[in-house]
């Protein structure tokens, strides 16, 4: 065992005597390498972090949550002529299927209604998102108030001038820590009484936050921008009860609005039932396109890479001829040979992956840095570090295994009178 550490050794000092006698040669080998692994390990890391930030926003709501719209959340058969002639999915399809539906735990009614200026006494805040919704959203969301609560049934059903506010709004309007609860807000040209502040949840994916938006009730914006308007992209969103079969409760509510829309049997089901956990398998899906061409990128690199340290190994063999000679005369074995060749080879991929790495981890923290990305979380993991120095090490016994062999097979003879 004393052997091949000796071994090792001596080809960590041939590989620093390589890349100090040929660094120009060397350092055009191992870029490819180096380029391969911050391409491949740069990929991974920016999937990685988008899929925990798309998952991280995700996480709040149950995944057998059924979004009901007009508009499918992942590929579907559908013409695209067809599709937009589907209509809205209507606020009395939603008290229908409140009734008709027995399985359901919760349910709501969602307008993604265009940003306001809000005012309190001598403050403005303008472009503000606006959450209109009814009461059910407070258990599909799993909402966490520091102050308040939120709007009940009636004031749902009334549309009562009622707000909730994310906690960095209350900040902005009334100061950190001011419980706002009873004051009034204007928006809409209209006085609005705030009833709750939800706690702090932080950015989520995209930016995007309750911190940073206030909360209505549906019927409040319905009288503001009416029914049939595609700008507010009305939703159903529903929540089944535990242990309901998820194929048979889609299949109920399929059928359910299909009876009463008035659709034959022969028409398509002008709706889209979109399951969350098909919305997760989908974004898998692009996960795993993303990483496939991340792969595919750096592995041309890697390829250009393991043909340079090839390159480099070959010439080592050569101009070492006469050193592979002497020492088989002394004595030495075969594989003494070939392991000192072939750990000089992963020596040298390894140390094009670590540079690889290296330049990885500079630009994540350029990023952190220089917030471009803004909210957004750049993070190289450990198993991609671990990914990356592993792919580095089979490059390195890929392309060094034939020059060794090779080496480990010459004529000691023939080896030194050839180096002479």
């Amino acid at each position: 065992m004393l052997i091949y550490f000796r071994a090792l050794g001596e080809s960590f000092r041939f590989a620093v005597n390589a890349l100090r006698n040929n660094k120009t040669r060397t350092f055009l080998s191992l870029m490819g390498v180096t380029v391969g692994i911050f391409s491949i390990i740069g990929v991974l890391a920016a999937v990685d972090s988008l899929e925990r930030e798309i998952k991280g926003s995700l996480s709040a709501l149950d995944q057998s949550t059924i979004i009901l719209c007009h508009v499918s959340f992942g590929p579907t058969e559908v013409p695209r002529w067809k599709r937009e002639q589907f209509p809205l999915v209507e606020y009395e399809d939603f008290q229908y299927l409140e009734r008709a539906v027995p399985d359901t735990k919760a349910s709501t009614y969602v307008l993604s209604v265009p940003p306001q200026t809000i005012k309190y006494d001598d403050v403005t805040l303008e472009n503000i998102g606006v959450g209109a919704t009814t009461e059910g959203w407070f258990e599909i969301e799993s909402l966490q108030f520091e102050l308040g609560r939120f709007f009940n049934a009636s004031e749902s059903n009334s549309g009562a001038s009622v707000v909730v506010l994310g906690n960095e709004i209350r900040n902005k309007l009334f100061g950190e820590g001011v419980d706002p609860r009873g004051k009034k807000i204007r928006m809409y040209s209209r006085k609005l009484t705030v009833i709750g502040v939800l706690e702090k949840e932080g950015a989520g994916f995209g930016g995007d936050s309750k911190d940073e938006i206030v909360v209505v009730p549906v019927n409040l914006a319905r009288r503001i921008y009416g029914d049939n308007n595609r700008s507010t992209f009305p939703q159903i969103v529903l929540l089944p009860k535990e242990n309901v079969d998820d194929e048979a409760y889609v299949a109920q509510i399929e059928q359910k609005l299909r009876n009463k829309r008035g659709l034959k049997t022969d028409e398509v089901s002008n709706f889209f039932i979109n399951q969350l956990k098909g919305f997760t398998a989908f974004i898998d899906n692009i996960i795993g396109f993303l990483t496939g061409v991340g792969w595919g990128i750096g592995g041309f690199a890697l390829l250009v890479g393991g043909f340079g340290i090839a390159n480099i190994m070959f010439v080592s063999v050569k101009e070492r001829t006469n050193l592979i000679g002497i020492q088989k005369a002394l004595g030495a074995k075969r594989r003494f040979i070939l392991f000192q060749f072939l750990f000089e080879s992963i020596l040298l991929s390894i140390f094009g992956g670590l540079i690889g790495l290296i330049m990885v981890q500079g630009v994540v923290w350029l990023l952190d840095v220089s917030k471009i990305a803004g909210d957004f979380e750049f993070v190289l993991s450990f198993d991609n570090i671990f990914l990356g120095l592993f792919t580095t090490f089979v490059i390195g016994i890929i392309a060094g295994i034939v020059p060794a062999i090779g080496a480990s097979k010459l004529d000691p003879v023939e080896a030194i009178r050839t180096g002479m």
